[in-house]
């Protein structure tokens, strides 16, 4: 399940991902998204992953064809996910892909590194 959350706002979006995500709902997501997007241009995106969660291969070849344009901060209580935004980051930088990876207990700088317009760290 991907559910919005409520500090979204403007040109800086949240999700909490929650369990399997299916192509239908990565897809109804993206369509949501698209409708922000069209109205600030770049928006930076706040990826909140629950422990269990997972895509189809489908979900994920179609999530990876769409976040290659935006800021994101990951949050995931994953070792994981630490260790591939590490390993991704400095290839995502040479494509104009922003992404820090942040622990749970750090969610308000991931909050915050989003809405800090012009810099990336």
């Amino acid at each position: 399940m991907i559910t919005k959350l409520p500090e979204s706002e403007g040109s800086v979006l949240g999700v909490r991902i929650t369990g399997k995500v299916s192509l239908e709902m990565e897809k109804e997501w993206i369509n949501k998204s698209e409708k922000v997007i069209e109205k600030y241009g770049r928006v930076n995106f706040l990826v909140f992953l629950d422990e269990h969660t997972s895509w189809g291969l489908k979900a994920g070849i179609e999530d990876l064809k769409w976040i290659m344009t935006h800021k994101i901060a990951l949050v995931a209580d994953s070792h994981f996910w630490k260790w591939y935004v590490a390993l991704d980051r400095p290839f995502g930088k040479m494509f104009g892909i922003d992404e820090k990876y942040f622990e749970p207990t750090e969610i308000a700088n991931a909050w915050k590194w989003l809405k800090e317009e012009g810099t990336s760290g």
